[in-house]
């Protein structure tokens, strides 16, 4: 058995304000900072071990196809070196009148070297092409495994890591690939600037050192930019991200009604192009920056290019070096400085991409966000209970206390009803339950065994859940409905019990193909208009009948969790959900969270939580007869059933503490509590 005493002292959170910046040694992000850090600055050590990472990911894609781009990529940079040398021997050996089957031979291997040359970069872009998909479809499938990795909730609800998830995203599909290309193109600039340079330094060392020298800024240049944009792209994050959430809610149909009605869509897209002028601004600012030096290393570049040519020209006319010298020296010293501004440009794209990739590789090398033990305690079925060992919880130091020293049971086999005023630690108390979250203080036990000790997975497979913000999903009316236990999904008997005990059934009967059939329009095609399968549309309350579906799906978990599971319902189907509740919940242990008190009158306990705490717990009849803060919300309820019974009106309004008290009372007890 594991007890709570170890777990007594506060534990941090993964939740907002979690995580401190914390870059190692080397640069790269630990996996506490992952949640907050920017681009920290990097060595070559690092720089290395980001390109070595792309580059084993190319390789687990498509290791043929990139041995193949790698070599052609090499080769590719001899062959301007090679169709220079040729171009100069051509000239020189028509100068000296040399017989013509040199000069054959000679034009034959001049037009061979162009004809590949014009050929490789077709092939090497297919190549490219294919590995980039390839290391794309690895690259995206990782990063998702890594976030379903994510044991609770806190990362997505911590706005700097939702940045860097974008960003990780973005650079999943482009950045391994762009840093692989990066490196290729540097090490094909390298062969050609080798070739060239050797051959500048057979007719003049010292322009050979003087164009190498004009080089060495343009690489430093080009290596700062990539970064200032990288860092830009992080900076501007939040911004886009906002521009995203207004430009979704001016396109969704779920906003639709309301941004017509209340004419909100002008005030909507002014939101949506500040934000998108925000971004700009930094962008602009950046690309002036770029221009600028861009600019000036085109000045540098005509300027020794001048230099060298007026030397050849001197030289030639001097008789020192020969026409087909000159023929060289011109594309030698063109070559050069267009394989340097290559490298530097290439250089610069690996750069920036790996910046970019760091993204990615922080969170796929973040691990979980909640602690993991590496043998966790085997979970038995549930046979005693369920305990809330002085639970205390807050989703960060910044935040207040949401739970205060809870110490609840819920005995196997029983249906405990929680209920309470918005914001008192209700849901709450069911994230921790699912693990969601961990307590910051004290122990959830079941049957004696800490939660945290055991596997999550084996811990949520134990539990069947309806969440009052249950999602609607764009499948299959079947597809909803079995995504509830996965193993049921061509199982039509037991989906159609799980409708059936939802009271769903009929309804998907009635659609045209039946369980087959497509509940959205988001993926309505021209061509399949007449394809009665796509398109059909439910209401809010039949969407609610589906998710109950989805749990009654799970019914033979050791325990159920209900959460407003009635609330969009009308009062004929209510009724209809809860005596089919009654029936599953016959010797199954459940949580059953509402604000509707007389669906949870019949509870085996009923939890009353205020301010963080429990206030009362019983029974009914035991809380109303106790009149406290139970019997005050089910009177005050109960007045607003019966408008006409002055006495009870009264009575409620007394109880409440408020004069005039509005009828029905149950406004403040609407919505859900978090």
């Amino acid at each position: 058995m594991s007890g709570a005493g170890a777990r007594d002292r506060p534990r941090e959170q993964g939740g907002p304000g979690a995580g401190a910046s914390r870059p190692d040694r080397d640069g790269t992000l630990s996996p506490e900072g992952v949640d907050r850090a920017p681009l920290p600055a990097a060595g070559v050590a690092t720089w290395v071990r980001r390109l070595a990472i792309a580059l084993s990911l190319a390789a687990a894609a498509a290791p043929g196809t990139l041995a193949l781009y790698v070599s052609l990529t090499l080769v590719a940079g001899a062959f301007p070196v090679v169709a220079t040398w040729l171009t100069k021997n051509v000239i020189d050996h028509l100068i000296a009148g040399s017989p013509l089957g040199t000069l054959a031979g000679l034009a034959v291997g001049l037009a061979v070297a162009g004809t590949i040359t014009a050929a490789l970069p077709q092939v090497t872009h297919y190549l490219r092409a294919e590995a980039d998909r390839a290391v794309g479809v690895i690259a995206q499938d990782r990063l998702f495994a890594a976030v379903e990795g994510f044991v609770g909730l806190g990362r997505f609800e911590n706005p700097h890591f939702l940045d860097r998830l974008r960003l990780a995203q973005q650079a999943s599909m482009v950045s391994p690939a762009q840093a692989v290309d990066g490196a290729l193109g540097v090490g094909g600039a390298l062969v050609t600037l080798v070739g060239f340079l050797g051959s500048l330094l057979l007719l003049s060392p010292a322009l050979t050192l003087l164009v190498l020298a004009a080089g060495v800024p343009t690489l430093i240049a080009e290596i700062a930019m990539s970064r200032r944009r990288a860092g830009m792209l992080w900076t501007i994050g939040s911004a886009e991200r906002r521009e995203i959430f207004y430009s979704q809610l001016l396109t969704s149909v779920q906003a639709a009604k309301e941004v017509r009605l209340f004419g909100i869509g002008p005030f909507l897209r002014g939101r949506m192009l500040a934000e998108r002028s925000t971004a700009n601004r930094s962008k602009r600012a950046v690309d002036r920056r770029e221009t600028v030096v861009q600019t000036g290393l085109g000045l540098l570049a005509a300027l020794v290019s001048g230099v060298g040519l007026f030397w050849a020209v001197i030289s030639a006319h001097s008789g020192r070096i020969s026409v087909g010298d000159v023929a060289m020296f011109v594309a030698a010293i063109t070559g050069t400085q267009g394989a340097l501004v290559a490298m530097a440009g290439d250089a610069a794209r690996a750069n920036q991409a790996l910046l970019m990739f760091d993204h990615y590789v922080a969170v796929t090398t973040a691990g979980p966000d909640l602690p993991v033990r590496a043998a966790p305690t085997p979970l038995p079925p549930l046979r005693h209970g369920i305990e809330f060992r002085d639970v205390w919880f807050r989703y960060s130091d910044d935040h207040s206390w949401v739970l205060r020293g809870v110490n609840l049971r819920v005995p196997k086999g029983a249906a405990v009803a929680l209920v309470g005023l918005n914001g008192e630690g209700k849901s709450t108390l069911i994230k921790l339950l699912c693990r969601f979250y961990d307590p910051t203080r004290g122990a959830i036990l079941w049957d004696g065994v800490d939660i945290r000790d055991v596997d999550v997975a084996e811990l949520r497979r134990r539990i069947g859940a309806v969440f009052q913000d249950y999602m609607s999903y764009d499948m299959t009316a079947g597809e909803n409905i079995a995504l509830g236990d996965l193993t049921a999904l061509d199982d039509r008997d037991r989906l159609a019990a799980a409708a059936r005990a939802a009271g769903i059934h009929d309804k998907i009967m009635e659609l045209p193909s039946t369980f087959d059939t497509l509940l959205t329009r988001m993926f309505f095609m021209e061509s399949e208009k007449e394809d009665a399968r796509n398109g059909h549309m439910l209401s809010g309350g039949q969407w609610q009948r589906l998710a109950l579906a989805r749990a009654f799906l799970r019914d033979r978990r050791d325990l159920m969790i209900l959460d407003e599971p009635s609330a969009g319902l009308d009062a004929e189907a209510e009724h209809e959900i809860h005596v089919s509740l009654k029936r599953h919940q016959a010797d199954q242990t459940s949580l059953l969270v509402s604000h509707r008190l007389g669906a949870v009158r019949d509870a085996d306990r009923i939890v009353v939580l205020s301010d963080g705490q429990i206030a009362e717990q019983g029974r009914h009849d035991e809380l109303t007869a106790a009149g406290g803060i139970y019997a005050r919300l089910f009177a005050l309820q109960a007045s607003g059933y019966h408008p006409g019974t002055e006495e009870a009106r009264t009575a409620a309004e007394q109880a409440h503490g408020v004069a005039g008290a509005q009828a029905p009372g149950a406004a403040s007890l609407s919505a859900g509590t978090r």
